[in-house]
């Protein structure tokens, strides 16, 4: 038995999807539908039982679901634009370290979300050692949230124990509902397709020019396969999820624009919202040693191919995972 947490959201529904269709039994799926097409996501998959995210932890402490053999922790809010940091904090540090210390008690196998966002303006570089993950500093009240939780796994010796996975800037299907957090490329698929243009952030720093700033964008396969390995070979450590090669915003556009079989390349460039101008990565590009150094051989998938893919077989047929 294995359970999912933010099992309706983008990761967590696709990573269900994928146990479901290798076989897996007994899935238990926790989540809350706050948008109305998130049932959508997780349609497909015969799950043994459905839990609210505010009732589960009462449940599984209660004895209630049983004793699984892995938690795949999705669930958090995920919206970088959020600033009520009480709620924050409840929902991705007192949730998840609740869920943890079930775990590590129940011998249960532990594997969780963590974010590239720790890594704040990236001037302490990208490396997922747990000396510099103590040294972080983020731009904003998310990326805080994840690092406290993070900090509280290295600090009471647990990486010896369970999983993180460090995502970067993650797409793929099933992550239509997730609005201004989805990818500029789901978000840009409309205007591309009916009209050749791609719409990018103006820079204001004088180092990167418009559409220049670059982002370790990995695909939801590849972050499958990394879950999978996690998985399967009970390997333990907080890791970076990512390609390990920075691409900007104009190779992005030119790769949706040519996936769409566009013959111009056309890229219009607006103003960045002033509230998000201070707290915006200019420049994310994940250290991927430590992931290497524990075992995991696969090659990612370049962001042309992993575009191709997206548009491809998900956008133009509107089909989920």
């Amino acid at each position: 038995m294995i359970v999912v947490t933010g099992a309706a959201g983008f990761i967590g529904s696709v990573i269900a999807q994928d146990l479901f269709r290798s076989g897996a039994k007994d899935l238990i799926l926790v989540d809350r539908f706050t948008k109305q097409d998130k049932w959508k996501n997780i349609a497909g998959i015969n799950f043994k039982e459905f839990v609210d995210r505010d009732l589960f932890l009462d449940k599984l402490e209660k004895g209630d679901l049983g004793t699984p053999d892995a938690v795949i922790h999705m669930g958090a809010c995920a919206n970088t634009t959020e600033f009520n940091m009480d709620y924050l904090m409840s929902q991705n540090y007192e949730y998840s370290k609740r869920l943890c210390s079930w775990c590590i008690n129940k011998k249960v196998r532990f594997i969780y979300a963590s974010s590239a966002s720790i890594y704040g303006d990236g001037s302490k570089g990208f490396n997922d050692s747990n000396n510099l993950t103590l040294e972080m500093q983020p731009l904003n009240p998310y990326g805080f949230s994840k690092l406290v939780f993070d900090r509280w796994i290295i600090n009471n010796g647990l990486t010896g124990s369970v999983a993180g996975m460090r995502f970067f800037n993650v797409f793929g299907p099933n992550e239509y509902h997730k609005g201004a957090m989805s990818s500029i490329i789901y978000r840009s698929f409309p205007m591309a397709k009916k009209e050749g243009v791609v719409r990018l952030f103006k820079s204001y720093k004088k180092d990167f020019p418009d559409g220049g700033q670059r982002r370790d964008f990995i695909y939801i396969k590849d972050v499958l396969s990394v879950t999978n390995f996690l998985l399967n070979n009970n390997v333990c450590g907080i890791f970076n999820v990512g390609t390990g090669h920075a691409r900007s915003f104009n190779d992005l556009a030119d790769s949706l624009l040519s996936a769409l079989g566009c013959k111009k390349v056309l890229k219009e460039y607006f103003d960045m919202p002033e509230d998000i101008r201070n707290k915006y990565q200019y420049f994310t590009e994940a250290n991927m040693d430590s992931l290497r150094n524990s075992g995991y051989r696969k090659e990612f998938m370049s962001l042309e191919d992993s575009i191709s893919d997206y548009v491809q077989g998900y956008l133009l047929s509107n089909r989920n995972y």
